[in-house]
């Protein structure tokens, strides 16, 4: 593969990592598809090796993303339909403020719903806070999964290509 077609296939890699973090495009499965794309462009064993870790490494973190912050959803008592209704005004939200939108309309779903059953200010702000942190380490978990699939693409075309 030529110098331009490697640095497609990284700048391709960056923005899938950046799509984790801010929810816009699917990250992970984006960073996957362009070191799929270069092991087919370079069919040598050094190529498969890589396509192989990535897999593994992007595949757990998509498995542990959703195990472990539900265990600790349900450990603090907050409900699937309250995540429900936090990702259904995300979408919304996400369509009505372009970006930011999604970053509003998550939390205020999860508060709402909270509220309706709990009926108080403070138990519903507590719930919405153990959401938001079982998100941010659904994120986490997928970000360090496939920035270490990103690192050992890297390496094979530093060192090994």
């Amino acid at each position: 593969m030529n110098s331009v077609g490697t640095i497609l296939i990284g700048i391709t890699i960056f923005v899938g990592i950046i799509g984790i973090v801010v929810p816009v495009l699917p990250g992970a499965l984006l960073s996957l598809a362009a070191i799929l794309i270069w092991a087919l462009e370079l069919q040598s064993p050094t190529g498969w090796a890589v396509l192989a870790a990535a897999v593994v490494l992007i595949g757990a973190s998509q498995v542990v993303k959703y195990i472990v912050p539900e265990r600790r959803l349900r450990e603090s008592g907050v409900p699937r339909r309250s995540m429900f209704v936090g990702v259904l005004l995300g979408i919304v939200g996400f369509f009505l403020i372009p970006v930011v939108g999604m970053f509003v309309g998550f939390p205020l779903g999860v508060y709402l719903s909270e509220r309706q059953r709990l009926g108080t200010h403070p138990a519903a702000w507590g719930s919405t806070k153990h959401a938001l942190r079982a998100t941010g380490l659904s994120i986490l978990i997928e970000f360090i999964g496939t920035a270490l699939a990103a690192a050992v693409w890297l390496v094979a075309v530093l060192f090994l290509v």
